[in-house]
């Protein structure tokens, strides 16, 4: 995180990165698929990229290659992606100064400056199952209604069978557990605790 926010401050160039942030936000799946997943299924956005370019992501990560070597190989990356010159010249910045080892913490730290730029709030929820459409809907529109007016609930849901039910609500560091799994632990607890008499 301390790297990515080096990158910020000293590189002009993210802040036109920020002001472009849905084009560049479009592309990122295939530069991550290239560069931090080259083994991810391929999809129509990394047309076919992810596999097909292994050697080229591992040699511009690798600082043993020579740097002629790296900047070439993340050049064919970025044509073969098709990205943008914004983002291949973030990127060749990048390898220049190999830094794309660093890459997953600054993508990361990409997208919460986006989010915050475009006043989203990512919140991650944590069920069984998937939740219905309709469930889905309502639980944003609570969340709406916490998070407050001026601001864009984006919801991602992840699924984890071994909470046995319920949900697991996360946003801007704050944990709802509300899953069945959290509740049994504390019902075990209770029944656990000596009782006193009262008589």
């Amino acid at each position: 995180m301390a790297m990515a926010g080096r990158f910020r401050s000293s590189l002009p160039l993210l802040n036109r990165l920020i002001a472009t942030a849905d084009s560049v936000s479009a592309q990122r799946s295939a530069v991550q698929r290239s560069l931090l997943c080259p083994a991810f299924p391929a999809s129509e956005c990394s047309r076919n990229f992810a596999t097909a370019s292994t050697p080229k992501a591992e040699n511009v990560k690798d600082l043993s290659v020579p740097k002629d070597v790296r900047m070439k190989a993340i050049n064919a990356i970025c044509d073969e992606a098709k990205l943008s010159d914004i983002t291949r010249n973030f990127l060749v910045v990048l390898a220049e100064n190999g830094r794309l080892r660093n890459l997953e913490s600054i993508a990361k730290r990409f997208i919460e400056l986006t989010m915050a730029h475009k006043g989203e709030v990512n919140v991650t929820v944590t069920s069984v199952i998937p939740l219905p459409p309709e469930e889905e809907k309502e639980l944003k529109e609570t969340l709406q209604d916490i998070i407050g007016k001026g601001k864009k609930v984006r919801i991602q849901q992840k699924i984890d069978p071994s909470i046995l039910g319920g949900l697991v609500v996360e946003f801007s560091q704050k944990v709802f557990d509300m899953s069945i799994k959290t509740r049994a632990k504390q019902m075990e607890r209770f029944l656990r605790e000596p009782i006193t008499d009262i008589f």
